[in-house]
């Protein structure tokens, strides 16, 4: 066991040392120049076991480095930017933008490899940091990458099923960064002589805690898979569940994400929106339009009578009603201050700018209608009869 877990950490300084840039040794070489130089006298001095010239270079590389990495992360994209160009595919020029992060902190690690060695503190200790800021990096482009080609995941989970192109795609990708992440930290760990497979052998009590723990996660996982699978909601819908309202932002392995028509955002378990009601709105074709309106007392049956036949014509031929539900127009009701008529139909979209539209023009109509007749709309009002004035 221990020969394998020997091997597995002289693999990954393997790869690490095909990225060395040799920087150290010609930074100490230059340094030796100035030793050499009539300065060399006072840069000589030694300060907690280190000279003085590499105590300055040391913290000047470290700076250098930490506070003009994104100049140098720019520069680097303008270098090869150029090259993207050549091609007519996009996902070169967006898996550069992708490693705008790891470019960046490329720099961050030249820098503190540089800070250690120019202060000779090349001890095992320091080196397994390095070693896994790098490891740390090369699996951070790994990841970069997934989301690089995200497009084409989404093309080729087309093929099975186009509706649910995103939705499995996004759950595959996050998947396989769940992968690429256990893998990256696998590697870490065996920088550090730590045997993963023995790790995870010997957990024991300790793996049952965690599975305990984990309950919760295995439950919104299966509620991620039960969402595709019913086909339920898609990332862009209008949905309501338990009084959350918006659109669907994203389904991932764990939550779904929501954004509310305040603009806030707000994320849900999995689990919870697979075991509860869930309303669509995105589904319908058509959209209710109901009103009740009232007329004032001194309308005559015979009014009343044209304004119902007029408002059921006016529905029958307007363009934006559907026809195919149910229509309803009705005398319904003797109120307190106004004779109740009851509308009852449906718009043949269900888009909320489009619906607003037909519901004005329909409202507009009515009003029409009523001025035609000879009525008047009702309002709360009392009346106040004198049987007689005082002599």
């Amino acid at each position: 066991m221990n020969e394998n877990n020997d091997s597995n950490i002289t693999q990954a300084e393997k790869i690490i040392e095909t990225l060395d840039l040799k920087l150290e040794d010609r930074t100490q070489l230059f340094l030796a120049q100035l030793y050499n130089s009539e300065y060399g006298v006072y840069l000589a001095k030694t300060y907690f076991g280190v000279p003085l010239a590499n105590l300055i270079a040391a913290f000047l590389a470290l700076f250098f480095f930490l506070f003009l990495r994104k100049m140098f992360t720019t520069l680097t994209i303008k270098i090869l930017q150029p090259l993207t160009r050549r091609t007519e595919t996009f996902y070169d020029d967006r898996v550069l933008y992708a490693l705008k992060g790891p470019i960046s902190f490329l720099f961050v690690i030249i820098g503190v490899n540089l800070f250690f060695a120019l202060l000779f503190l090349e001890t095992e200790l320091i080196t397994k940091i390095i070693n896994s800021m790098i490891m740390f990096n090369i699996f951070w482009v790994v990841l970069a990458l997934t989301h690089a080609f995200r497009d084409a995941t989404y093309h080729f989970t087309s093929k099975f099923n186009p509706e649910l192109a995103h939705e499995m795609g996004n759950f595959m990708l996050s998947v396989l960064r769940g992968i690429i992440v256990a893998i990256g930290l696998g590697s870490i760990l065996q920088i550090w002589g730590i045997n993963v497979a023995g790790l995870v052998a010997g957990l024991g009590i300790g793996g049952l805690a965690f599975a305990l723990a984990a309950k919760d996660t295995a439950a919104n996982l299966f509620g991620s898979i039960a969402l595709l699978l019913d086909k339920s909601i898609r990332i862009g819908e209008w949905i309501r569940i338990d009084g959350v309202e918006g659109i669907v932002e994203d389904i991932g392995m764990r939550t779904t994400k929501i954004r509310a028509f305040n603009k806030s955002l707000i994320t849900l378990p999995n689990q919870m929106i697979a075991n509860s009601p869930i309303e669509n709105f995105s589904r319908r074709k058509t959209r209710r339009i109901k009103m009740k309106i009232g007329v004032t007392y001194n309308t005559t049956s015979q009014q009343m009578e044209n304004i119902l036949l007029d408002i059921k014509t006016m529905l029958r031929n307007h363009e934006g009603i559907s026809q195919k539900s149910t229509m309803l127009v009705n005398f319904i009701s003797f109120d307190d201050s106004s004779l109740g008529i009851l509308i009852y139909t449906f718009s043949n979209t269900a888009v909320w700018a489009k619906y607003m539209n037909i519901k004005e023009d329909v409202n507009l109509k009515i009003m029409k209608i009523i001025e035609e007749n000879k009525s008047e709309f009702a309002f709360p009002s009392q009346s106040l009869y004198v049987e007689s004035l005082p002599k």
